[in-house]
């Protein structure tokens, strides 16, 4: 549709506004709805026409006109609410000539208030036929057209309100949403999991190796960070006693945009006393198996053309292991050299960064020519010391870590490990950090030294683990991008 159409559309329905204005109250507020139309159409659908006809359902409904044919002395027009939609029928007689006139004048957009009674066509669909009809809402905007919709990804994803009301696919994807995370806490409350709330504004930001917001508490005079991660906060409960929390939470990280990538984006982060990272394990994999069934009625999922079973065996591999089998040209020679590592990433025009060791420039070789190809779900487990710096070291292996990261369909889905307990040891990982970040580091960790103080006074052994809510869904919904499962993604301005 044209911009000159639009305007033109526009300028004609605040005309119409403006007479109902001197009707009277042009958005009146004393309609309450009693029924839906989508459960409607469930309960009647099955029953014959003459039953209707003989044992007559009155109704009160109300939504949004998506679709009108007007002829002559009779009319057809659907409404949509928040379950479906329902069609309606109006003539002359029923609800007589003076509103079904005015009905005549309303736009595809506008929302109405129904009463009615049920019947069913000669095709069998269940209708309402009118016997009084309110608007209730003008609209004074043009939807898209109905076949084509909001084909734009930037105008869908910045005009979400509009996406929601002609594409019938955003809507499914966002109650799946609702119904995945619901799903989740009930998989954590029945394990008496305590769900908390932890700060999101933050004096050190910590749990990650992120670049943080940064805001100012006026008051105060101090500056606050937007948390990159509740972690520090979850495992200063469990000190406290909770030995069982979760939270469902938002993130703030001030990094790049992208498929997989938003600066605001949730979480569900868990931490369990007693227990280490292979118990984490097979718990995050029975969870994305109990989830899926909940929320989706199946463990199979079909995502960009390709099937994923979520009650299948998780491959678990190493970083090096993964590096050999998806590249056998990474033999253990190469990945063993520092200096055959640095060409190996130079040759690929990989950026790295020069203080790393053996086991960081492993996993930076890992991230950009091995994740990707793990559609599967994969645990990488046993990360190096260097790049794990609140996790547990391995008793065999001090410089590796009890940790693992799940990928799914080339991207990082978990993370958890083992956690780190001892507090001098995480001190001295606090101080590394610090001397990243002295170095210009922007994603290396603060010292804090309250985290420390906490762990002083015991931490006990448990493991935790954080899942990106998003990806998650965007894997349940088929979406390829995370702004498709996000209801207002951050964009540039307009």
């Amino acid at each position: 549709m044209l911009m000159d159409d639009t305007n033109q559309i526009i300028e004609e329905r605040r005309a119409k506004l403006k007479a109902l204005r001197e009707k009277g109250v042009a958005y009146p507020n004393d309609f309450w709805r009693q029924n839906l139309a989508a459960e409607l159409v469930e309960k009647y659908e099955r029953v014959d026409r003459d039953t209707l006809d003989l044992h007559p359902v009155i109704v009160k409904i109300a939504g949004r006109i998506v679709l009108k044919r007007v002829m002559g002395k009779a009319s057809f027009a659907t409404i949509q609410d928040m379950s479906g939609q329902i069609q309606l029928y109006l003539t002359d007689s029923y609800p007589g000539k003076e509103q079904h006139e005015a009905f005549k004048h309303y736009d595809i957009g506008d929302i109405i208030g129904v009463n009615g009674v049920l019947f069913k066509t000669r095709t069998d669909e269940v209708t309402v036929r009118v016997r009084d009809l309110r608007l209730l809402t003008k609209s004074l905007r043009p939807l898209p057209e109905k076949f084509h919709g909001l084909t734009d990804l930037e105008l869908k994803y910045r005009q979400r309100y509009v996406d929601l009301i002609v594409n019938e696919e955003s809507r499914l994807v966002f109650v799946q949403r609702s119904r995945i995370i619901q799903a989740m806490r009930n998989f954590l409350l029945g394990r008496r999991y305590l769900e908390v709330e932890t700060p999101m504004m933050q004096p050190i930001p910590g749990g990650a190796a992120a670049r943080p917001f940064i805001t100012h508490h006026n008051a105060l005079d101090m500056d606050l960070y937007l948390r990159i991660a509740p972690e520090l906060y979850l495992k200063r409960l469990v000190v406290g006693g909770f030995e069982k929390v979760f939270e469902i939470n938002r993130n703030f990280r001030n990094e790049g945009i992208s498929t997989r990538h938003n600066p605001e984006f949730t979480m569900l982060e868990f931490y369990m006393a007693y227990a280490d990272y292979e118990f984490m394990m097979e718990l995050v994999q029975q969870m994305l198996r109990e989830v899926a069934q909940a929320a989706l009625g199946t463990t199979t999922v079909s995502y960009q053309g390709k099937t994923l079973d979520f009650s299948r065996p998780y491959e678990r591999l190493t970083i090096t292991e993964a590096l050999t089998k998806y590249h056998p040209e990474f033999t253990d020679t190469v990945l063993g050299d520092r200096e055959t590592l640095i060409a190996q990433l130079n040759t690929r025009g990989i950026a790295y960064r020069a203080t790393d060791g053996i086991g960081g420039l492993q996993l930076t070789l890992f991230e950009n020519t091995t994740e990707q190809v793990l559609f599967e779900p994969t645990y990488i487990i046993n990360y190096p010391a260097e790049t794990s710096p609140l996790a547990r070291r391995s008793d065999k292996h001090p410089g590796m870590t009890e940790r693992f990261e799940l990928y799914i369909a080339g991207r990082e889905i978990a993370n958890g490990f083992s956690e780190l307990n001892d507090p001098e040891d995480q001190a001295a990982r606090f101080r590394e950090q610090a001397a990243k970040k002295d170095a210009g580091d922007a994603e290396a960790m603060h010292y804090d030294a309250d985290y420390i103080r906490a762990l002083e006074y015991g931490l006990p052994p448990c493991a935790g683990a954080g899942i990106g809510i998003d990806r998650l869904v965007m894997l349940m919904t088929d979406c390829p991008s995370i702004r498709d499962v996000i209801l207002f993604p951050h964009l540039r301005p307009e």
